[in-house]
């Protein structure tokens, strides 16, 4: 993978992340509402909510207001939250891991079972299998994943109580993490009580948002995988008398996958983006939950830091699909 390639789009990135950073300066001013005012309550005199406002840089007018926002942000500092009063960069750095295990676990369950339902789907055609991975993918799209969200709470917390519905961990664990990344350094260390802690209680989440995506994957790798098998290449594996299996996985399969990455890489932002809703639902503590609390209370600092995270994660996920593509596609690892 020659270096030109990442440095370009790397370099692309920069005019992205500075158009993202002026639309939400820009709409986060637009929008009504006084977060100074809310700050200081009620009981606040007009003098505490102008000291207030001095002290965020808020009182100034929106053109100085962005030039120092652009200073800081060449500084890398995002600031302080209004709301929780705390360095907003630290405050993200403690909730991204969070939500960056929840969302692997999700891609890990939408690829595995994506990718079974498709080559099942194509291995079994014309069959009764067929017709029934199809109906269940129908399923997994009809329903989005704040409802799955909604029915997993329902059915594994309330009615069946199999599953826990909230929090991170359990709280009567004596679990003392070096990090935010609990369900790697809890498997690391060995720590097989609060792994599974962690895990059961990522599961439901991570479920809620992989489910829809499971889909998806299975449709475009079964679709690919039927155009593969009618290639050349296919019917000479046949006419040598290789088994349907090894034809499936060891030769269609691999060709199959460039169009699905492709796809799985686009709707892996969908993923994160879903974490929002489904982080809040569970009461899970990832960026997500702390955006709809930040959106809440209107704290300015703390929404840019938050979005402009998200464009950073966006960004990451879209570079790492073009590698990967490339090295999927000689052809294109020049280009």
């Amino acid at each position: 993978m020659p270096v030109v390639f990442v440095l370009r789009r790397l370099l692309l990135a920069v005019p992205t992340l500075l158009g993202v950073a002026v639309v939400v300066f820009v709409l986060l001013r637009v929008v009504p509402g006084d977060p100074i005012a809310m700050l200081a309550g009620p009981g606040a005199t007009a003098a505490d909510i102008e000291q207030l406002r001095a002290l965020y840089g808020l009182d100034q007018s929106l053109g100085q207001q962005f030039l120092i926002y652009l200073a800081d942000l060449s500084r890398a500092d995002l600031g302080t939250s209004i709301s929780l009063r705390q360095d907003v960069i630290g405050l993200i750095l403690e909730r991204l891991p969070v939500t960056l295990e929840l969302c692997l676990l999700a891609l890990l369950m939408a690829v595995t079972f994506g990718v079974l339902g498709g080559v099942g789907a194509a291995y079994w055609r014309g069959s009764v299998v067929e017709t029934g991975i199809d109906a269940g993918n129908g399923l997994l799209l009809a329903i989005p994943d704040f409802l799955w969200a909604l029915l997993f709470i329902l059915f594994l917390g309330v009615l069946v109580p199999l599953m826990p519905i909230s929090g991170r961990i359990d709280l009567g664990l004596e679990f003392k993490a070096a990090s935010q990344f609990y369900l790697f350094e809890s498997l690391l260390r060995g720590d097989f009580a609060a792994f599974v802690s962690v895990l059961q209680h990522a599961l439901l989440p991570a479920a809620s948002l992989a489910l829809p995506l499971v889909a998806i994957i299975a449709r475009v790798l079964k679709t690919s995988l039927n155009e593969a098998m009618a290639q050349d290449y296919v019917t000479l594996a046949r006419t040598r008398g290789f088994s349907r299996a090894r034809i499936v996985w060891r030769e269609a399969l691999r060709n199959a996958l460039v169009p699905t990455v492709t796809l799985t890489g686009v709707q892996v932002t969908f993923l994160i983006g879903g974490t929002v809703l489904i982080e809040k639902i569970f009461g899970y503590p990832g960026i997500g939950n702390m955006a709809i609390d930040a959106v809440i209370n209107r704290d300015l600092p703390l929404i840019q830091g938050i979005v402009l995270t998200f464009a950073v994660l966006f960004i990451l996920v879209n570079l790492l699909v073009d590698m990967t593509y490339a090295l999927l596609n000689p052809r294109l690892r020049h280009g």
